[in-house]
């Protein structure tokens, strides 16, 4: 039998006997997180070799890494090639293997990885990681430089890509891909390195996409652009006009119960009423018939009758009141019975009033602007714009504008050059009219207009 004496001696001459070094072996638990990205050692051959005859590249990073992220959207091979290169990774090394069976001659490629090498550990990419080389004696030089703009606001959408064919047929960006693609940075500008000495046509194309796709934002240059002869090239992209298709309609509107006899709508103005606006019914059914001299307009308690217009429009959906409104005054709509009848039949169940007041002339501000240099626009047409969005386009007739009763808020203004003076910005069409967008200039201030007081500013363009 073992003494309990005897187990203490055994215990302590076992933990003496183990070697300390191993406690090296357990890693800590927690620590600094890993933000630093891959850092390149060397490359398979060297970045910018020339007569280059392999069939594949091999990059070694300093730590190991994760599979590619997203290699079809981040990678970018120029020229492109007709079978996509296969792109790998092994514990710290990246390899390139080309599916070609023989690279162009006289050629100079760029790899351009975009985001996609990453660490294994946390993700962090390499960013923008780039390597040339040549199937000739020497690696390309020159360059094509410039810039993108939305042409709608004049700003800066960085899921464009640019593009350069050598073919210049316009049915190009259809039928083929481009041999050159780059990408644009935070401030829309774009650099294309190493090209030969050609003639090209430039494209930006949206969605990171690389074809031309009507629903996609598009640029084009007028004119072929030749390779170190362009440095600050601008190109406006938009999304081109297109025909809608025909909506089929159901002639008798949507299902509604066979109980529901009432004629519904909805009133576009249920507490105060804009000075300048018509009032508005809304009807979820087309009517079928409408009367207006069975629709009456009267002020005050006593019902005063009001001179009024109401017209349909071409939905049918939509009545518009038109008069002008007398300010801070209450109004009655009245609606006889049969007004109105709707497509399924339905009519008002019996004569119907809305009331409603108008607002006060106080409730605005009054708004002058004058410009200085608008001579420099054709046909200007100035622009209000709340939350990105045009609220009101107004033709300008001179170099102020000047108006009595403006809705108090704040906005931002452009101005466009409504070349074909239809009234409104029209996108650029590439094929038949080979038309650019009509030029926005976007006012970089923030206008406020306050109620009840005079808003003047001067605006130098």
């Amino acid at each position: 039998m073992i003494t309990s004496g005897l187990v203490t001696l055994v215990l302590l001459a076992f933990w003496t006997s183990v070697p300390v070094g191993c406690a090296n072996m357990i890693p800590p638990e927690g620590g600094p997180r890993d933000t630093t990205a891959p850092v390149f050692i060397n490359a398979t051959p060297r970045d910018s070799t020339i007569n280059f005859t392999g069939d594949r590249i091999v990059f070694d990073f300093d730590e190991d890494l994760d599979d590619p992220r997203e290699p079809r959207n981040n990678i970018i091979f120029t020229p492109s090639f007709e079978n996509e290169p296969i792109v790998t990774t092994k514990g710290k090394a990246v390899t390139v293997n080309f599916k070609e069976a023989k690279l162009e001659p006289n050629t100079t490629y760029v790899i351009n990885f975009g985001n996609a090498i990453v660490d294994i550990t946390e993700g962090n990419p390499a960013d923008n990681f780039v390597y040339t080389f040549s199937t000739g004696p020497y690696l390309d030089s020159l360059e094509i430089s410039g810039k993108v703009l939305l042409a709608e606001n004049s700003a800066i959408d960085t899921t464009l890509n640019v593009i350069l064919y050598k073919d210049l047929s316009d049915s190009a960006i259809l039928k083929k891909g481009p041999q050159y693609v780059t990408r644009l940075d935070r401030s829309g500008n774009f650099r294309f390195h190493n090209l030969p000495n050609d003639t090209f046509a430039i494209y930006a194309v949206g969605g990171g996409g690389r074809r031309y796709l009507p629903s996609q934002l598009f640029a084009f240059s007028d004119t072929t652009i030749i390779a170190g002869q362009a440095d600050s090239l601008v190109l406006y992209a938009s999304r081109e006009a297109t025909a809608t298709a025909p909506v089929s309609r159901n002639v008798g509107g949507p299902k509604i119960p066979a109980s529901d006899k009432r004629l519904r709508f909805t009133p576009g103005t249920t507490a105060q009423q804009e000075l300048l606006d018509d009032f508005i019914l809304s009807f979820p059914v087309p009517l079928r018939n409408f009367d207006s001299t069975k629709m009456h307009l009267a002020t005050d308690s006593i019902f005063n009758a009001e001179n009024f217009t109401a017209a349909v429009d071409s939905t049918r959906k939509e009545i518009r009141i038109k008069t002008e409104w007398k300010e801070g005054a209450s109004y009655h709509l009245v609606l006889e019975k049969d007004f109105a009848t709707d497509t399924a039949g339905r009519q008002l169940l019996k004569t119907d009033t809305l009331s409603f007041v108008t607002k006060k002339r106080a409730d605005y501000g009054s708004l002058s602007l004058r410009f200085k240099n608008l001579d420099k626009f054709r046909h200007p047409v100035l622009q209000f714009v709340q939350n990105n969005q045009v609220v009101r386009s107004v033709p300008l007739q001179g170099n102020v504008f000047s108006e009595t009763l403006v809705i108090p808020g704040e906005f931002t203004l452009r101005i466009f050059e409504d070349l074909n003076e239809n009234g409104k910005w029209d996108p650029g069409q590439f094929f038949d009219k080979k038309r650019q967008p009509e030029s926005v200039h976007s006012i970089s201030r923030t206008f406020t207009i306050k109620a009840n007081w005079d808003n003047e500013f001067d605006i130098v363009l």
